[in-house]
This record gives C-alpha cells, sequence and structure tokens, in this order.
C-alpha cells in the first residue's frame, strides 16, 4: 500500500506539473460554464429589429405600428413610407423582418376587400426568425380579431355576439415543463454536460500517453504491476478531483437560478456514470495512441459535434440511423436522455433504467478493452528491459 500511495505522489506531482492538464481540467467547467450562462442570462430573445415599411400612412397603420412597439419581442428600428434599399440595409443593420403594409390599406380593410401585409423574413439566422415570425403573427392576428368584432359591432351585433361570431373555438395552452421558455434553463445544462465530457476526455487523454511519450511508462513496468493496478492509479486523482469540478458545476445552476432538479439520487448515479464512461474513453485513447497530442486531437473529433449528436436540442428522430448509431457510443448522449427526464420531468432510477444501462456498457467495454490492451503494453516492454 506504501507503494500505491508513493506514486499517487508521483501523479500528483505529474499532474500539477502540466500547466496545460490542470488548465482544460480545473479553468474550463468554470470558464465555459460562466461564459455561456451569461450568454443566455436573459433567457429569451428581446428587441428583434425589425421595419415597418408604411406605404399607407394612415390611422389604421399608425396603429399596426404602436402594436408592434408595445411587443417586447420586437423592436421597431426604422419606420419608412418607401421601401428603399431594404434588401442591401438587411444584412449590414440585421433586420430580423421587414413588414409592408401596402398603400390604401384602411380603405381596403372599410371595403373588405382583404389587402395583404408583406413580411420579409431574414432566415440567416433562423430562431431569430422564427421568434419574429412567430411574434409578428401574434401581433397581426390580434389586430385582425379585433377589426373583424369591431366590424360585427357597427353592423349591430352585441359585443359578445361579435366575438362569438368570429370565434368559433378558443385555444388554451398550457405550457409544462420550462412554462417561462426560459433559454437557459434549456441549453447550459446541456452545455455543461457536454463540456464535462469533453474537458474528462482530454484530460484522460494525457495519462498514459505522455508516459509513453517521456519514458516514465518504463519505471512503471518495473514496478512488476498488472495493468489494472496501473489503471487504479491513473484514475484515482480524477476519482478526487472530478466530485469537486462537479460540485463547482452545481453551483453555476444555483448562481444563474436555473430550475432543475439535479441534487438528487438519480442525477448522482448519473454523474459517477457519465464521469466513469469519459474517463475510460479517455484512458482508452490514451493507452492506444502514444502521443499525447494525436490522443487529445482524436478526442476532440469525437467529442466536439457529440453535443449536436445527442439529440439535446436537435430531436434524434430528425438525425439519420447511421448517425444515431454513432452517438450511442458517445457517454454524454445517455447522459442529457436521462437528465431531461430527471431534472425536468421528475423521474426515477427506473425512467432512467435504458441510459443507465447503456453507460454502462460504455464503461465496462472502454475498462475491460482499456485492462487488455495495456496489459500487452506491458508485456511488450517487459520483453524490452529484459533484453
Amino acid at each position: 500500500m506504501k507503494k500505491f500511495f508513493d506514486l499517487l505522489k508521483i501523479e500528483f506531482k505529474r499532474i500539477f506539473s502540466n500547466s496545460v492538464l490542470c488548465a482544460i481540467f480545473f479553468g474550463a467547467p468554470m470558464l465555459y460554464g460562466v461564459l455561456f450562462g451569461y450568454v443566455y442570462q436573459q433567457a429569451k430573445v428581446v428587441n428583434l429589429p425589425i421595419v415597418i415599411v408604411d406605404q399607407d400612412n394612415s390611422p389604421l397603420s399608425t396603429s399596426i405600428i404602436d402594436a408592434f412597439e408595445d411587443n417586447e419581442a420586437l423592436l421597431v428600428k426604422d419606420r419608412r413610407y418607401t421601401p428603399g434599399d431594404i434588401l442591401e440595409e438587411m444584412p449590414v443593420e440585421q433586420y430580423a423582418a421587414v413588414v409592408t403594409l401596402p398603400s390604401g390599406f384602411e380603405g381596403d380593410i372599410l371595403q373588405k376587400r382583404y389587402p395583404e401585409i408583406r413580411v420579409d423574413l431574414n432566415m440567416a439566422n433562423i430562431l431569430n426568425a422564427n421568434i419574429a415570425s412567430k411574434n409578428i403573427q401574434q401581433v397581426l392576428m390580434t389586430l385582425n380579431a379585433g377589426i373583424e368584432i369591431e366590424s360585427l359591432q357597427k353592423q349591430g351585433a352585441s359585443p359578445d355576439q361579435a366575438r362569438a361570431s368570429y370565434e368559433s373555438f378558443k385555444v388554451n395552452f398550457n405550457k409544462l415543463y420550462n412554462s417561462t421558455g426560459n433559454y437557459l434553463s434549456f441549453m447550459l445544462p446541456g452545455l455543461l454536460g457536454a463540456i464535462m465530457q469533453q474537458v474528462i476526455f482530454l484530460a484522460m487523454a494525457l495519462v498514459f500517453s505522455r508516459d509513453f511519450e517521456d519514458g516514465y511508462f518504463k519505471s512503471l513496468v518495473q514496478k512488476n504491476k498488472p495493468s489494472w493496478y496501473l489503471i487504479v492509479l491513473k484514475a484515482t486523482p480524477f476519482l478526487l478531483f472530478l466530485p469537486v469540478m462537479w460540485f463547482v458545476v452545481s453551483r453555476l445552476f444555483i448562481f444563474f437560478n436555473v430550475e432543475a432538479a439535479i441534487f438528487n439520487i438519480p442525477m448522482l448515479i448519473l454523474i459517477i456514470l457519465l464521469s466513469l464512461a469519459s474517463m475510460g474513453i479517455g484512458m482508452l485513447f490514451s493507452v492506444i495512441i502514444p502521443n499525447q497530442l494525436k490522443a487529445t486531437e482524436l478526442l476532440m473529433v469525437i467529442s466536439t459535434p457529440a453535443f449536436i449528436l445527442s439529440g439535446f436540442t436537435w430531436p434524434s428522430l430528425a438525425i439519420p440511423e447511421f448517425i444515431n448509431g454513432i452517438s450511442q457510443s458517445i457517454p454524454v448522449t445517455h447522459f442529457l436522455a436521462a437528465f431531461r427526464k430527471v431534472a425536468y420531468y421528475g423521474g426515477d432510477i427506473s425512467d432512467i433504467f435504458p441510459e443507465i444501462k447503456m453507460l454502462l456498457i460504455i464503461i465496462i467495454i472502454s475498462f475491460v478493452a482499456m485492462l487488455l490492451l495495456l496489459q500487452l503494453k506491458i508485456n511488450k516492454n517487459k520483453k524490452q528491459i529484459s533484453e
């Protein structure tokens, strides 16, 4: 046991002597967590710039513009009476939409000629375009209903009759699970999970590859220890560090007031399994590729698209089957699927059993493969030393 602790002291020294490793492992989760937290802190998109081309310049068109100005998601950046070079201005000014009220609009309304309002959306940013479209429709549909009801009242109908004639039925939307549509609560958990996986990948990619490069592995081989002993030795410092890092990540949820149930047993199990699965894959690459740069580069290739492939933001049903198959080998895919069930739906361990099973499979496969490959390298080095 004393030998193990002596070697463990050396491992700690080697970890802290690597400034890149320390910066990645200890700095990245906090830095990226705070950065992304502040990016999405506003929680929803507001003040999207739009332009109103008011070719009618009537009391009704003025009322429509006032209604747009009252909508918090939209900002009437400019009101003009002719389009001008609006298509050339849109990329420069980043207008989300251009609303054109045609000439004779109010007169056509009064004469029941059903004029058309044209809305040109800037689809370069789909998120902004969708939000702008939704809010523009909301404003115009509300005004349209008001005009129709007022017209019926002028024809002699009572207010109740006018509303009943215009609205054949009502629709009541009840928003569940993130009812406020808070974008921070939606994005930050997924990003933090992907960041932690990537940080663990990159840190573990260095544990054996560095030893192969600087010759320290040969001194370990001379201790006559089996592969499982070296794996435990290399993993122990990170098993001590990771609870601290996850604690720091959990504080970000509190700091940014993210509404998610993360302090419970199912979530603890998920965090442990994600950590072990990420460590297993990272260490496996470190054993297979005896070069620190190449090992980290290859793991970056895996971890960079992991968040997108996980199905957290883009539905997995819309992803081709063969790509979905690839994503199943990435731990964060299963972690985020289970995270949503626990944090937002209030699920328990039985609800996330499929994800737990997949994470366990990844852990077993990666550690068994690492155990065998590392033992082969140990045997090869012993043979070289004896010769």
